[in-house]
């Protein structure tokens, strides 16, 4: 058994709670590893002004991270699994992807119930172009302006009066006991959610079988089908963060079941798909679904979208 073991992880405060929760799994599974935190500040954290589609994508979130298990400064890296690139570079892997948390995105107005009862002209703040598009599109006279910072900061900016309502992670409200700030939950329906939303990944380095080996029990098989299957989407489309992509999976009986959507950021136009599959072979319903999307015209709308 090894003697200790380092958690990269980012500074904000999920951050920190998604690497303890991790933390904490892995020494109630093996009393006698040692457990410790390297926290690091991210680019993705640092560019607070600006937006994360022109920086460089969500990618931005976890490079520090693979830099540390690279040079040996620690062994495993926590994720949001909506934050990882849908393609790892070269000698990493994903180790174990845990159980899920609510996927839907959340609701979030000092005075609002929900979106239908925002007036024309209200200011709804998000990060996201997958929920600014799907917004638009249900919504079109309200104003959407973006919205950067770590979870404290944005609900701050809310407090502040400078939105009527901003839209978040349930999962990350919910992790950090905030989810009384929830006036209501979209469903996935209204917004679905990103490719690997409220799900957590571990990575390490490809070498390391033996962390994979004692990884595994964190591992959940069902939400690792999903996510899969959600990111093979993304990879298939050109894998980039940037683009306005929803996809979410789901257990159907002993299939998967796989809804994904490319759109416009004004949500004048959206591409929508779904199917089922074998959950023993997530990345082929994907794959499925990604030429389904294309069917309906999305390769046309991420044409439009290129620089």
């Amino acid at each position: 058994m090894m003697p200790d073991l380092r958690i990269a992880t980012r500074r904000s405060r999920l951050a920190l709670w998604q690497a303890e929760f991790v933390k904490s799994r892995l020494e109630a599974l093996y009393p006698g590893v040692r457990v410790g935190l390297v926290a690091l500040s991210t680019r993705g954290d640092e560019l607070l002004d600006a937006s994360l589609a022109k920086a460089g994508g969500k990618g931005l979130f976890v490079k520090e991270l693979e830099a540390a298990l690279a040079e040996g400064r620690a062994e495993i890296a926590v994720h949001s699994m909506k934050d990882v690139p849908a393609e790892l570079p070269e000698g990493f892997v994903l180790a174990a992807i845990l159980a899920r948390e609510d996927p839907r995105d959340a609701f979030v107005s000092l005075r609002h119930e929900n979106l239908a009862a925002l007036s024309a002209g209200a200011v709804v703040g998000t990060s996201s172009l997958r929920r600014q598009a799907q917004i638009a599109a249900r919504y079109p006279l309200l104003e959407i302006r973006p919205l950067r910072g770590n979870l404290d900061t944005r609900l701050a900016k809310l407090d502040r009066g400078e939105y009527a309502a901003i839209v978040l992670a349930a999962a990350g409200l919910n992790r950090l006991g905030l989810a009384g700030r929830i006036r209501s939950h979209l469903s996935v329906e209204e917004s679905l959610p990103a490719a690997g939303q409220a799900a957590l990944g571990i990575e390490c380095r490809a070498a390391r079988a033996d962390l994979m080996k004692l990884l595994q029990p964190l591992a959940d098989g069902d939400c690792d089908a999903c996510v899969r299957a959600e990111r093979a989407v993304n990879l298939s489309l050109g894998g980039s963060c940037t683009i306005p992509l929803g996809a979410f999976a789901e257990i159907a009986g002993r299939k998967l079941k796989l809804r994904a959507l490319v759109a416009s950021p004004d949500g004048r136009r959206i591409a929508r798909a779904e199917d089922l599959g074998d959950a023993s072979d997530p990345e082929a319903l994907g794959l499925r679904v990604a030429d389904a999307l294309r069917g309906e015209g999305a390769a046309e709308i991420l044409a439009a979208l290129a620089p």
